[in-house]
């Protein structure tokens, strides 16, 4: 062996000595201190770790995480802690032992200490507890690493979501939590009261469609489902446009299906007026008013917070890992679109041996992440055939039964979307004459709203949808 090589392995010797010499971040005296002043004002004390989201991980000898269970459960239950009584449950559950006997129960209530101490020994506490967790983490992440099971993205997916959970489980705990959304929810009825009718959320730029959800809201999962041709893709455009333009937000869309570039030029001809048709037909006359409008579009979109990633057949965990960076870097984002949810992938071994298991997983995934990121999320969705297979008036109208593996959608989803055009169904011309371009957008589920029909105009050379102004009782009947 050459003398580089024997001084690498001496050093590489010597890391996994001085890994196995360290100690797990702890400190005994300090759990000694707290249970102590649980013992001395138990109403005060458990009230407050509680409270402060203190759990059983927070104690690293095992015979402290014990006492502080059961000194949990006796203040729940109302009942005293004192040494007798506490020892005698110990003992009628065979677990004194288990704490070092009497001997080591009497040290934890004559400990030295006092109740002003309480938050400095408390951070101490979630700090170790901290510092043990990320250890755990990271050596069962290195542990799947060098096993090399399962998929690349499944592992970082779950590493991703055990650290985040670590931060999370460092926030305070229940009352806090509760106090704020007490004070949130305060707040939105005092808004409601204030406003005139003015909705909670964003907009989404049509009017009937926002007094029906109260706009877009954090946490939501709003899905758009349709047959192909309908115009869903331009439908979310539309919204996208409107939040990232008119209402200058960032927005992150994924496009399973379509190139980024062709999702731009949608956003120019929408935002233009000026169609693709228009600038292609050599014998159409391009105006200035054209050129105009086309260069404060482009104008606009440079200066908009858009963020488009285009990849094909994303799975659930690196849509999540993706959505979780850019909220880092862009802490205001206002939402997130997906087109569209059946062209997305899991990878997990049960998703691969069911279509209708990997449809939960993504549906789910997508709820669970707005909630995580108090984002709303607009996700695009494919209809089956039930649409054509109707006849009569009802020919084309689409219901939530027709999602394609409906089940998991309809359950995960806040707001559930059914678009279609009558004119794509009819048979005749002078059927076609006289929907002429009218579209409906039918609001099948709103968890928090009512439901309804939102009637709408498509500008196809535009890829536009316009809200339609329709009479009372042409709305009554519809």
């Amino acid at each position: 062996m050459s003398k580089a090589k024997s001084e690498k392995a001496d050093l590489k010797s010597a890391e996994y000595q001085a890994a196995e010499t360290l100690l797990m971040p702890q400190a005994t005296g300090v759990e000694k201190s707290m249970l102590a002043m649980m013992a001395i004002d138990p109403a005060n004390v458990i009230s407050r770790c509680i409270s402060d989201g203190m759990t059983g991980d927070y104690f690293y000898v095992p015979a402290h995480r014990l006492l502080w269970e059961l000194f949990r459960s006796r203040y729940d239950k109302g009942v005293g802690i004192d040494p007798t009584s506490v020892a005698q449950e110990l003992l009628d559950h065979r677990q004194l032992e288990a704490v070092g006997g009497h001997a080591g129960l009497m040290d934890v209530f004559s400990y030295a200490t006092t109740t002003a101490l309480y938050e400095q020994h408390f951070e101490i506490l979630k700090e170790k507890y901290i510092r043990r967790a990320i250890i755990l983490t990271s050596n069962k992440a290195a542990d799947s690493a060098y096993r090399q099971e399962g998929e690349i993205e499944a592992l970082l997916d779950q590493t991703e979501q055990e650290v985040l959970h670590i931060r999370q489980s460092a926030a305070k705990g229940a009352e806090w939590s509760l106090k704020a959304d007490i004070q949130s929810a305060v707040d939105n009825l005092e808004r409601m009261m204030s406003s005139g009718g003015e909705i909670l959320g964003m907009s989404t730029g049509f009017e009937k469609l926002d007094r029906m959800i109260n706009g877009l809201k954090g946490g939501e999962l709003f899905v758009i489902a349709a047959r192909p041709s309908m115009g869903k893709t331009s439908y979310l455009l539309n919204i996208i446009e409107h939040l990232i333009l008119d209402l200058q937000k960032p927005v992150l869309c994924f496009s399973c299906e379509m190139p980024s570039v062709q999702l731009v030029e949608r956003l120019l001809y929408a935002r233009s007026g000026v169609s693709k048709a228009k600038l292609q037909d050599r014998r159409s006359s391009i105006t200035k008013e054209d050129m105009k409008r086309l260069s404060n579009a482009i104008v606009e979109l440079q200066k908009s917070r858009l963020i488009i990633d285009d990849t094909a057949a994303i799975s659930i965990s690196e849509l999540r890992a993706k959505a979780r960076r850019v909220q880092r870097e862009h802490p205001d984002l206002a939402a997130i679109g997906i087109d569209y949810l059946q062209l997305m992938r899991s990878h997990t071994k049960q998703a691969q041996n069911s279509r209708e298991r990997e449809i939960a997983e993504i549906s789910g995934g997508l709820k669970s992440l707005a909630k995580e990121l108090n984002l709303p999320i607009i996700v695009l969705a494919q209809l089956n055939r039930g649409p054509e297979n109707r006849t009569g008036k009802n020919k084309g109208a689409p219901m939530m039964s027709d999602l394609r593996e409906s089940g998991a959608i309809e359950q995960d989803a806040d707001m559930i979307g059914l678009l279609y055009r009558k004119k794509y169904y009819a048979e005749t011309d002078e059927d076609r004459e006289e929907v002429g371009d009218d579209a409906t957008l039918i609001l099948a589920k709103n968890r928090n709203g009512p439901t309804g029909d939102v009637q709408l105009t498509f500008t196809a050379e535009l890829m536009r949808f316009t809200t339609r102004i329709v009479s009372e009782g042409e709305e009554e009947e519809g």
